[in-house]
């Protein structure tokens, strides 16, 4: 009898923990865009991921609305099946952290493994996609509350830096930023001369080289950049202009190129959206002290001071951690940061 009383209580118990945490809808549709109509392959039909919270079938409110963006070779779905970001949001609603939202993931992944979120004349225009495609399909087929009040942009490495551009440019459509680990900023170690894949790129003669062999990942990076800021169809095999060029054993900077990505990059763009900035509700960036890509700390740290030097108000913060350990796990900067960070500062029903 005791042991049959012991295994009730068991069953009763984890019921209970499963019952602590009800369970949000997960829909994925596919989103043709004019806006991504391109010269260089791309699909123009995206994959986009929607999390709506529990309850929201059963009720007629309407709610406010997170669009997260992933980080460079990652997409909409691994951000589910592998962050399991859906698991954590049924947590943080459960545990009032954040009260009910509805999340949409845009799939970015390119055949060059990221999109940067950045509108480019050839590769398409991503971030018109996001900020005004998706967000209009999203208030049109949803119940939204569709006001900028009520809208949040958060994106992690590439994402990161995607949201922070983003908030940049579409302040009449996004009210909070947040941005973890934000990854190519625009600092000297990414996207300057010293960048040895600026000589591995002129070794690669295929796209498949430079998309599956790790040692060409930085190279990779490199190259879906110059298709965002510098795409030339008249330059293959990967159709960019690259601010360093080698030639014999030197690398010769193309100066008009190098200006181009100074102005366009997300550390250059502060200096042109001041005002855009300070329109923001709230904005937020943080860092893992111990970040394995050693110049996302130090990016973050002269975006913010940056940001403060040009008096725009907003918090950042450095931790411990590297690039993604304290993701997505019970402590980390999802649970208790960053979903935090939008309950605060958005605008719900």
């Amino acid at each position: 009898m005791k042991k049959l009383m012991f295994l009730i209580i068991l069953i009763l118990s984890a019921n209970l923990v499963l019952a602590e945490y009800p369970a949000g809808k997960v829909v994925v549709e596919y989103l043709y865009s004019a806006s991504l109509e391109n010269e260089l392959g791309e699909n123009p039909t995206r994959r986009v991921t929607i999390y709506l919270p529990a309850g929201y079938e059963e009720t007629t409110g309407r709610y406010p609305v997170l669009y997260y963006l992933h980080g460079f070779t990652w997409s909409d779905s691994l951000v589910i099946a592998d962050d399991q970001f859906d698991k954590v949001l049924d947590k943080a609603i459960a545990l009032g952290k954040i009260k009910p939202v509805i999340v949409v993931i845009p799939n970015h992944h390119t055949k060059y493994r990221g999109s940067m979120y950045i509108n480019s004349s050839l590769g398409g225009n991503w971030a018109d996609f996001t900020a005004i495609d998706l967000v209009s399909h999203i208030d049109k087929k949803y119940r939204t509350i569709p006001d900028r009040s009520s809208r949040g942009i958060v994106g992690h490495s590439m994402g990161g830096s995607g949201a922070l551009r983003l908030g940049m440019l579409f302040p009449d459509v996004f009210s909070a930023v947040y941005a973890l680990s934000p990854g190519g900023l625009g600092g000297s170690e990414v996207w300057g001369i010293n960048n040895p894949a600026y000589r591995s790129v002129v070794e690669v003669k295929t796209r498949e080289e430079l998309v599956t062999d790790p040692d060409n990942w930085m190279a990779n990076v490199i190259v879906a950049a110059g298709r965002a800021f510098s795409p030339n169809l008249d330059n293959p095999p990967f159709y960019v202009d690259l601010p360093f060029t080698l030639i014999g054993d030197s690398l010769v900077v193309n100066e008009m190129i190098e200006e181009q990505w100074q102005q366009n990059n997300t550390f250059g763009m502060v200096d042109h959206y001041i005002e855009n900035l300070k329109e923001l509700t709230a904005l937020k960036l943080d860092w893992g002290r111990n970040d394995e890509f050693n110049f996302v700390p130090e990016e973050s740290l002269m975006f913010s001071q940056k940001l403060e030097n040009m008096g725009i108000h907003h918090y950042a913060e450095e931790y411990l951690g590297d690039h993604s350990d304290k993701l997505w796990t019970d402590d980390g900067r999802a649970l208790n940061r960053m979903l935090p960070f939008f309950d605060r500062y958005l605008a719900f029903e």
